[in-house]
């Protein structure tokens, strides 16, 4: 499982390289990924300080610092 967080990590960080701020379920649309792994990844790349994620609402986005 861990390897499977770690590669949608990098999915996360090269689509967020490409195309800037996104929503959370765009996200996970666009790298095809179940919800869970993309919560999980997103920690991962939280946790390492390499995101700024806002929520507005019900709204979540994410971007690369």
């Amino acid at each position: 499982m861990m390897d499977r967080i770690g590669a949608t990590a990098g999915k996360v960080w090269e689509y967020l390289a490409a195309n800037g701020e996104t929503t959370t379920a765009e996200l996970a649309r666009r790298i095809d990924a179940p919800r869970d792994v993309l919560q999980r990844a997103l920690g991962w790349l939280a946790r390492e300080d390499k995101l700024i994620i806002e929520k507005t609402g019900v709204v979540e986005k994410v971007r690369l610092k």
